[in-house]
């Protein structure tokens, strides 16, 4: 992805958004610039149309001025996304999720399935943050001092399928320490995972560099050009069958407990399909056996965490427990 500066259709930087460039590869050669920008970008057809109405749809620097202009392979495509809005970031009373751990740092949350972490093209309500900043209004005030605007205390996500825990800065200080032990990797993470097959070694390491993929930029790959990812596993469990929403599914299947010693983007449903066992229900990165849980719902879930704590140095951990639409998959 390219680093150089950003600006509007009329040549002045725009302080809100944040670029998106990519040289268009041989698979989206002729391809509708609007769709081409749904597709890679992940927001609606009709957001990709206002893009290039307003425009912040680049081809090789220059301005789009259709929307059914038909790409070329070769050239780079850059969209400006606008993540956040002059009113900054709106508290949200409807979104749930559990609070594990708070103090004054820090909040530990256990977020469900469905939703996302923060706001972002094409999802700019409903998002985990406004319901944080709901219950603590003081994380709001961040924006000001630490972090992003529409993403105050944020210092590590989980996808929108995934489940589990995740850590939430209250003052500038706790934000700074914790994105320097995420860095220096000193958190301390396990996921549970379902995958598809029959994992033959009951433990391993798969240490293997993501990148985005060059044929399909929306996706990541294994990738020699990528940056370094390790992720240890375990066997926890073998499955010969699984309950899925249609009835008994039959396996074989494997679940593991999965450590990240780096967090790449999509890193454990990359580096396990690399090894030949995707997580069950990641339909965009393998192809686990249908109708076992509902889509876009990964069997993945971020069961522990352990930081120390940003002020006393105090080393903390948490758990979350298997939630009941995953455990119900093992007969649970």
């Amino acid at each position: 992805m390219s680093d150089r500066g950003a600006g509007t259709a009329s040549g002045e930087p725009d302080q809100d958004a944040q670029p998106f460039a990519v040289t268009v590869p041989a698979t989206l050669a002729g391809v509708r610039v609007d769709r081409a920008v749904a597709m890679l970008t992940g927001v609606p057809r009709s957001v990709a149309a206002d893009l290039v109405a307003s425009g912040r749809v680049q081809v090789d620097g220059r301005p789009v001025r259709s929307r059914s202009l038909g790409l070329v392979a070769g050239t780079e495509l850059r969209v400006l996304l606008r993540l956040s809005e002059p009113d900054g970031l709106a508290a949200e009373a409807t979104v749930s999720f559990d609070v594990v751990h708070e103090d004054p740092a820090f909040v530990v949350v256990d977020k469900p399935a469905g939703v996302v972490v923060h706001p972002g093209a094409g999802n700019p309500t409903g998002t985990l943050i406004a319901g944080v900043v709901h219950r603590f209004p003081d994380i709001g005030a961040l924006a000001a001092e630490a972090s992003e605007p529409r993403r105050p205390g944020i210092v590590h996500r989980i996808d929108r399928g995934t489940s589990g825990l995740l850590v939430v800065a209250r003052t500038p200080e706790a934000y700074h320490d914790l994105v320097r032990q995420f860095g220096q990797r000193g958190v301390g993470r396990r996921y549970l995972a379902l995958v598809a097959g029959d994992v033959a070694s009951t433990e391993g390491v798969v240490d293997a560099p993501i990148g985005r993929s060059a044929r399909t930029p929306v996706l990541m790959t294994v990738s020699e050009s990528g940056r370094p990812a390790r992720t240890s596993f375990e066997v926890l469990q073998r499955v010969d069958g699984l309950v899925g929403v249609d009835g008994v599914i039959p396996g074989p299947a494997t679940l593991l407990a999965c450590v990240l010693d780096t967090g790449r983007t999509h890193q454990i449903r990359v580096h396990l399909t690399a090894i030949g066992h995707p997580v069950i229900g990641d339909d965009r990165y393998g192809r686990p056996p249908a109708g076992v849980l509902p889509r876009g719902r990964l069997f993945l879930h971020a069961a522990e965490l352990a930081i120390d704590h940003p002020v006393t140095g105090e080393r903390l951990a948490w758990r979350s427990p298997l939630p009941a639409d995953l455990s119900a998959v093992l007969g649970g």
